[in-house]
């Protein structure tokens, strides 16, 4: 089964509304997440590089095209204050 995300500004998701239900299932897979956050911070940062974030809200698969600039126990900081919460992120590329 292919899910189908919907691009979307960064700017728009401070508009959307997150569940607080985790999207992933699996512990491997949460854990996936977790490095996948750290090595897109770090590249962030310093190479300032732009990921792909794979997100869901509570209508629909969303996806994002930006740099993130810094995580917290419970989500990932964009550009101008901009935040996704961790447990809807389904993967970062």
């Amino acid at each position: 089964m292919t899910i189908e995300y919907q691009q979307i500004d960064k700017e728009a998701i401070s508009s959307l509304h997150f569940p607080n239900t985790e999207v992933l299932h699996e512990k491997e897979d949460i854990m996936q997440r977790k490095n996948d956050i750290d090595r897109a911070l770090a590249l962030g940062n310093l190479e300032h590089l732009k990921m792909k974030i794979y997100f869901e809200d509570d209508t629909s698969y969303k996806m994002t095209e930006t740099t993130i600039w810094g995580v917290t126990d419970n989500r990932i900081i964009l550009k101008q204050g901009v935040v996704i919460p961790l447990n809807r992120i389904h993967k970062i590329i």
